[in-house]
């Protein structure tokens, strides 16, 4: 562990996981990493890593996570660094189709 501080970032959520979230369309998060800012809205809104990623532990391919608008798939999943002031954008994948 280390003795710094983990960066604060915003995380804006949709009506989906607002549902968590007690309504909030943005909260705070702190961590070092996506994955630990996944940890941190955990502890405090339970239910929401399981929105996030799968019983084999791998985040959920209909979920997309943007970093400062790039997807993280390409910045190194939820191992990617933050800094404090960054944005995460999460928006479950919507299907369409009739009744």
């Amino acid at each position: 562990m280390t003795s710094t501080t983990a960066p604060t970032v915003q995380v804006r959520v949709t009506a989906v996981l607002q549902k968590l979230t007690g309504g909030q369309k943005t909260i705070e998060a702190s961590g070092a990493t996506v994955a630990e800012v996944f940890s941190d809205i955990e502890r405090r809104f339970p239910g929401f890593r399981a929105q996030m990623y799968g019983e084999d532990g791998r985040l959920h391919r209909f979920v997309n996570i943007y970093l400062n608008d790039e997807d993280i798939r390409y910045t190194g999943g939820p191992a990617t660094a933050l800094k404090a002031g960054d944005v995460l954008d999460i928006l479950p994948a919507l299907a369409g189709g009739a009744r």
